[in-house]
């Protein structure tokens, strides 16, 4: 679990840092281009091409077009037909779909891990439920395939990793995942992208150098890593907390307004998950108590 918590915290500042550098003066595609190429150059001194399982390769490949490449592509284009408590609010959901993700992989179905990810989702709307306005369901529908494939990535890596485990290091492969994003991106940018909206000055450029440095390259590699340690239900749980830390860094940072009571009670809401989900985990490995004589 720390390596979630640290990669939750190196997103909550880059939510902000999007918000305040990025949105709307660069031009979406090419800031995701520039973030997942980064974080493929981070990683290819070290990756392998050969001695591996060639399904966990493709698998990864498979992640990163899906975690990285669909998702962001997806979100950024909401933003076109939703406001931002919108998009945090329909963000809420990525929970549900990791939970109901794993157990169809696994073959089983987890009822405390499904009611720890609809409490943490329930903890993420009290924080940021907003009076809907206007025609979101163009908006509603892209975040839904933004959230469902960014849980697919990550149960996608969890399962393949354990799989197919071997004697390398994550890091030796890892690069393969911003490839498969890269096979997304690119065309992406050379289609749609807007060339006149390039970054402008050493602190844009800054920006999405960190942004491609800590928040992707390390980040999504810490998150990966973090998926393997923890179940399906903490998982998910974590996927939720996003949404409290980076009311917190914007609130402390930026100074933005923030309903600190709406804050309490969700983040309280979503600890509480947490706290369901490890009573759960004791039920499934303790069984059912037997009868009296």
């Amino acid at each position: 679990m720390p390596y979630l918590v640290a990669v939750t915290l190196l997103w909550a500042f880059s939510f902000s840092l999007i918000g305040h550098y990025l949105a709307g003066q660069v031009d979406s595609d090419l800031a995701v281009l520039v973030r997942v190429a980064i974080a493929a150059l981070v990683f290819a001194p070290f990756t392998l091409w050969r001695g591996l399982p060639r399904p966990l390769l493709a698998g990864f490949w498979l992640a990163g077009a899906l975690q990285f490449g669909v998702t962001y592509l997806c979100l950024y284009r909401s933003f076109n037909v939703l406001s931002v408590p919108e998009v945090l609010l329909f963000t809420v959901l990525t929970p549900i779909y990791v939970t109901l993700i794993d157990d169809v992989l696994a073959r089983r179905f987890n009822p405390w891990a499904l009611l720890a990810a609809a409490v943490a989702v329930g903890g993420g709307a009290v924080i940021r439920f907003e009076h809907l306005e206007g025609d979101y369901l163009l908006g509603f529908l892209l975040l839904q395939v933004a959230n469902f494939t960014f849980a697919a990535g990550q149960v996608l890596c969890r399962h393949l990793l354990a799989r197919y485990p071997t004697d390398h290091g994550l890091h030796r492969f890892f690069g393969h995942f911003f490839l498969g994003a890269l096979v997304l991106v690119l065309p992406s940018f050379l289609w749609f992208g807007d060339a006149a909206l390039m970054p402008q000055g050493p602190l844009q450029w800054g920006v999405l150098l960190w942004m491609g440095l800590f928040a992707t390259a390390l980040g999504m590699y810490w998150w990966v890593l973090g998926s393997t340690r923890v179940d399906a239900g903490t998982l998910a749980v974590m996927n939720e907390l996003h949404v409290p830390a980076g009311l917190v860094v914007n609130l402390l940072i930026w100074n933005r307004d923030a309903d600190l009571l709406r804050l309490l009670a969700g983040g309280t809401v979503i600890l509480a998950s947490l706290a369901i989900n490890r009573r759960g985990r004791r039920s499934l490995v303790e069984g059912p108590v037997p009868a009296s004589a």
